[in-house]
């Protein structure tokens, strides 16, 4: 039998998790099991590989100690890395203990949130330990604190061996449902250098670094196709104009997809085009980009667009529209 004991705390003298598993450990191996101790904090910059041992162990103890908003950072990322890198049918098999101490507020819930990601992963829990000790040394001192923790390390080499029948649980239903990643199978090369990039500050640095700076060549693109869009349309209307006399009148066409109005001011055989916030005109149109692009290929007028309902709203003296559709003749 095998079985893990993967420490999250940060190996302070006064952490009271750190003599509960070594009492632990100390019981487990009288009782002849191959026992082993990650302290994550010395494990930081390869946590991602050191998720792989999981799948050796037949048991494991997730323990950490409360830290000032739950359980440890180094618990978390082991975690984390646990959901990305181990087969999630292999951790289906495996047992595991929680224990979480404190001596602050919240070990209860620490044990409570360490059972709730082992069952997301798909894993089996025992029963755990938590409580709160003012001071450590009391855990080596005290018979009935020994006891205890003598007592947790026996129920868990009895719950492995016998291989103790839990009932299912909803947050296992939950995940095959919504399905979990799959795991990324690498060697233990590609698993190394993972860790070694995740743990280069310097390497995360750059990726940061290239990451904004390509956010900025997005964000300049974005605007530079801003810019150009105001000068969308301008020489076709002006190609397709055809003076009358008749004819003249602001008309304010609001496209939807665009910041700024198109704004055609008629004026006998004079024509302006320009992209401006206009308040109002003779006549004033509200179209999506796609009704202006038929529009001006020539396979919709104004007053079509306007007849049909595909102009979203429409103001002003709605006779223009005909002699707008005169003097811009759109080709197919």
């Amino acid at each position: 039998m095998v079985i893990n004991i993967y420490y999250g705390g940060r190996g302070s003298v006064d952490d009271p998790t750190i003599p509960v598993i070594k009492r632990m450990k100390k019981v487990l191996e009288e009782l002849r099991v191959e026992t082993n101790l990650y302290n994550l904090y010395e494990y930081k910059n390869t946590i991602p590989t050191l998720s792989k041992t999981v799948k050796e162990a037949d048991g494991i103890v997730l323990a950490s100690t409360v830290e000032w908003f739950g359980m440890g950072g180094y618990m978390l990322q082991f975690l984390d890395a646990c959901w990305q890198f181990v087969d999630k049918a292999k951790i289906g098999e495996i047992y595991m203990m929680p224990v979480a101490m404190s001596k602050t507020y919240g070990e209860r819930q620490v044990l409570a949130d360490l059972s709730n990601a082992w069952e997301t992963l798909g894993g089996r829990v025992l029963t755990g330990l938590s409580g709160y000790v003012e001071n450590h040394l009391d855990l080596d001192l005290s018979e009935e604190y020994i006891a205890i923790i003598e007592s947790q390390a026996e129920n868990l080499y009895r719950g492995i061996n016998q291989k103790q029948k839990t009932f299912p649980s909803s947050k296992n239903a939950l995940t095959e449902r919504i399905g979990a990643p799959d795991p990324l199978h690498l060697s233990e090369a590609e698993a190394e250098q993972l860790s070694e990039y995740v743990s280069n500050e310097e390497y995360v640095r750059k990726q940061k670094e290239d990451i904004s700076e390509l956010a900025g060549l997005f964000k300049n693109k974005l605007q530079s196709e801003d810019e150009s869009s105001e000068e969308e349309y301008i020489s076709e209307i002006k190609k397709a104009f055809k003076p009358s006399p008749d004819v003249s009148g602001t008309f304010v066409i609001k496209i939807e997809e665009k910041k700024n109005d198109l704004v055609i001011k008629i004026s006998g055989p004079n024509i302006t085009v320009t992209y401006e916030k206009a308040d109002s005109g003779d006549v004033s149109m509200v179209m999506k980009r796609a009704i202006m692009e038929d529009i001006v290929a020539g396979r919709m007028t104004f007053q079509r667009a306007f007849m049909s309902g595909a102009t979203t709203s429409m103001k002003g003296d709605f006779s223009l529209l005909g002699g707008l559709d005169k003097v811009l003749v759109f080709s197919h």
